[in-house]
């Protein structure tokens, strides 16, 4: 099997979400798919492809995503798991939709960065 070694297999669905939490020392390796990935604290965002391998290197939140049909080999030794149900919107797509209120009505007002 592609995943022997490894303590957990997890089948992902597209857009279906996964909370870790204190997930540092964690290794994720994808076989199938591709995966985003986010850390708290972190301005990177992290896209791993099948064949690439991962190992979270930060505490805090962890959110992982399938952008599509994903499966992930995990190495961890405990970590707090979440799984968001299925079918949800994509976090792009909430992200997108948040957004969508702040514009007004009419569609005139616009996002200005601050820097």
């Amino acid at each position: 099997m592609v995943c022997d070694g490894y303590t957990k297999v997890w089948n992902l669905a597209s857009g279906e979400l996964v909370q870790l939490d204190g997930a540092r020392g964690t290794t994720l390796r994808i076989t199938r798919g591709t995966l985003w990935i986010t850390l708290e604290n972190d301005t990177r965002d992290v896209v791993l492809e099948a064949g690439d391998v991962f190992t979270i290197d930060r505490g805090g939140l962890t959110l992982v995503e399938a952008q599509n049909d994903t499966t992930v080999c995990v190495l961890a030794r405990h970590v707090d798991e979440v799984r968001l149900r299925r079918g949800r919107p994509s976090l792009a797509a909430r992200f997108a939709a948040w957004l969508g209120r702040f514009r007004g009505a009419d569609g005139d007002r616009r996002w200005v960065p601050y820097l």
